[in-house]
């Protein structure tokens, strides 16, 4: 159904860096870094993996929470002040 495109292939591009982006002062600068490394794991207990997992789950719960109450709000509003 979709064709998939291949990426274009340039027959001067010889994988040179022409400007380097890892610049003093900019965010995430790094003067040894050569190239990027995957995250870091972290060694977290299984206490702490249940606090984060706790507060993620309270955080989410909050926001659906206020948008739930907000409509809730306006179904009362609409009953019994402007659709009255």
């Amino acid at each position: 159904m979709f064709k998939r495109r291949s990426p274009k292939v340039y027959d001067d591009d010889d994988g040179r860096v022409i400007a380097n982006m890892n610049l003093e002062g900019m965010p995430g600068y790094n003067p040894d870094r050569k190239e990027r490394k995957a995250a870091q794991e972290l060694d977290l207990t299984r206490e702490e993996k249940r606090a984060i997992t706790g507060g993620a789950l309270k955080a989410a719960f909050l926001v659906v929470g206020v948008i739930v109450g907000a409509y809730l709000l306006f179904i009362l509003f609409c009953l019994f002040i402007w659709l009255r």
